[in-house]
């Protein structure tokens, strides 16, 4: 008979499996991708029986938001439930320490849960968090005595991260496509109205854009001697079209009602509703079939905003969010009353410029990470300076401690602007992060870079630089894949650009990527860059490179993160054309 496995081999599978997961959580683009990851490769993969995942959908409350394989009833019992539960649940994220319980620890531990937990089984509950974000919880239930090993403990860990950053990658990629997609609808909004006579088919052009993106459906009325007559109807449904007109026609608001319709066309004042219960309904009906038509209609969420100049109201629109499951939002009122004004005049969209920027970097702030690590006998400072556009970019950084001592840095930077770089780039920190966690060999990493772009068929192009530093042999390991050469600073005020041999884009077919080894000794300092700091428009590369390593070689004695900064504005295109991304690595002496 053969000897039994050690649990070291035992956990092998398992790790690999995991690993596996991680490269398809990086690639999800949506919450439905990560909960189905969640939910059936996770699961499988640790050899769980059951899984769910739980978000905030508040400061206050989390939302039960996938699972498998629970007993019946969970589903609707923690649809929804307090931050300040007493549950692992709700405590991993109010702590921020994953937990890993047997069902006597969860009974002793948590009374309220006595009549639900199943005997025999152990369960791991994973905090989701971004910085000190907290964002949610992954809980895993595991039958019988199972021991983890600290190996899984570690990639669970590090799935648990990769969940919480493709979250946060996704929320943040999904605000600014919504406001992207919003002010584009506003703009044309404007530029259709601008002159426009034909105002029926205007109106009309209007709430059919809208819809299904913002609303399942919208009607547009307006005053006629008082009395408001629907112009324009649309619905994600063309076949309802005629219910919503039925609807309006058939029961139209009482002119003198203290709600509704006629209200806003007299006061301009918007009325919102979250929220349309079913209670809410027959509250309203004006018999059974008016509820029955209401009913039909997947009322779920409304509001409704004045067609306004000046102080002279003439029309209203009105919005409804039904079978999408979309609950409108006090930013979504704000753009309903934005396009209302914009339907009655068009306006100037500077403001609405502005919001998007911040919206950018909102996004850019949310996928760099918020601060680099302190690490012991080295120095580190960053500058990341954005261009001065509406539209997010690709720059990405990080560094990266090692158990054995050394550090892995890297700079890149993905080609292009807008929403859909950002989000690129996201991936690529996060794939770098989990491979350096696998192998941090700078070829290794590389290489495997060049499967991820070949897996996820990304179109976008791609360069980095990346970097391991030795402390034990004083020596620094340099990969470069098309990216600027970055400079080495020696202790005794020497400067030197580390050309490498081989420029590969990722993604552009790979090849031999050697390293370039050189040393890196107490006191010498490594900058890693982008290329938005040293070209400008209408001058020549090494112009840029001379007056980065004249900069270099200029005393600063103030501290690293002052330095780095300044050094940054003396370099860079004053007319901030490009992002920059500047990261200085220093060995202490």
């Amino acid at each position: 008979m053969p000897p039994p496995e050690s649990p070291v081999a035992q956990a092998e599978p398992r790790l690999a499996a995991l690993a596996a997961v991680t490269t398809e959580l990086l690639a999800a683009d949506s919450v439905d991708a990560v909960c189905a990851v969640v939910t059936q490769r996770m699961m499988e993969a640790a050899g769980a029986t059951v899984a769910a995942l739980c978000l905030l959908v508040d400061d206050q409350t989390l939302a039960l938001v996938a699972i498998r394989g629970g007993r019946p009833g969970v589903a609707s019992r923690w649809a929804t439930f307090p931050l300040t539960s007493d549950n692992p649940t709700a405590e991993s994220v109010r702590t921020g320490r994953p937990l890993f319980l047997t069902d006597a620890e969860t009974v002793t531990r948590y009374p309220e849960l006595a009549g639900s937990v199943t005997a025999d089984r152990q369960v791991l509950t994973l905090p989701l968090a971004v910085g000190t974000r907290m964002l949610g919880a992954v809980n895993l239930s595991f039958p019988g005595s199972r021991e983890l090993s600290e190996a899984e403990h570690v990639f669970f860990r590090m799935l648990a991260d990769t969940c919480a950053m493709t979250l946060d990658r996704i929320d943040a990629q999904t605000a600014a496509a919504d406001r992207e997609a919003k002010l584009a609808f506003l703009a044309e909004t404007s530029a259709k109205l601008a002159g426009v006579l034909d105002y029926e088919s205007t109106l009309a052009a209007v709430a059919e854009a809208a819809v299904p993106w913002f609303a399942d459906w919208c009607a547009i009325a307006l005053d006629d001697d008082g009395v408001l007559r629907t112009i324009a109807v649309a619905h994600n449904h063309p076949e309802h079209v005629e219910l919503v007109r039925e609807l309006q026609e058939r029961w139209p608001t009482d002119p003198d009602a203290p709600r509704g319709s006629y209200q806003v066309l007299r006061t301009g004042v918007s009325e919102f509703a979250p929220e349309i219960t079913d209670e809410l309904l027959v509250q309203t009906a004006q018999g059974e079939e008016h509820l029955r038509l209401m009913r039909q209609l997947e009322l779920r969420s409304g509001m409704s905003c004045a067609l306004r100049v000046g102080e002279r109201s003439f029309g209203v629109i009105t919005w409804i969010a039904g079978e999408h499951g979309r609950r409108f939002s006090e930013a979504d009122r704000a753009f309903g009353e934005d396009l209302a004004r914009r339907a009655a005049l068009a306006i100037d969209t500077a403001q609405l410029h502005t919001q998007l920027r911040d919206s950018a970097l909102e996004l850019q702030r949310a996928v760099l990470p918020e601060r680099l690590p302190d690490l012991p006998g080295w120095q580190t400072a960053v500058a990341y300076r954005p261009a001065g556009r509406t539209d997010a970019g690709g720059d990405f950084y990080d560094v990266v401690a090692l158990d054995d001592g050394r550090v892995a840095m890297f700079v890149g930077d993905v080609m292009g602007r807008g929403v859909y770089a950002t989000s690129v780039m996201a991936q690529m920190r996060s794939a770098i992060r989990t491979l350096v966690a696998l192998d941090p060999e700078p070829s290794v990493v590389l290489g495997r870079m060049d499967r991820v772009f070949e897996s996820f068929q990304l179109e976008q192009l791609v360069t980095m630089v990346y970097a391991v530093a030795d402390p034990a042999r004083d020596r620094l390991e340099v990969i470069n894949a098309g990216h600027p050469e970055p400079v080495l600073v020696r202790a005794d005020g020497r400067v030197e650009v580390l050309e490498h041999p081989s420029t590969l884009l990722l993604g552009v077919g790979g090849g031999d990527r050697a390293p370039l080894e050189t040393g890196f000794g107490p006191g010498d300092r490594l900058l890693l860059y982008t290329d938005g700091l040293v070209e400008r428009r209408g001058e020549d590369a090494d112009a840029g490179t001379s007056r980065l390593l004249e900069g270099l070689r200029a005393p600063r004695p103030g501290p690293l993160t002052a330095d780095l900064s300044a050094l940054v504005e003396e370099v860079r295109d004053p007319t901030r054309d490009d992002d920059v991304a500047a990261l200085l690595v220093v060995r202490e002496g």
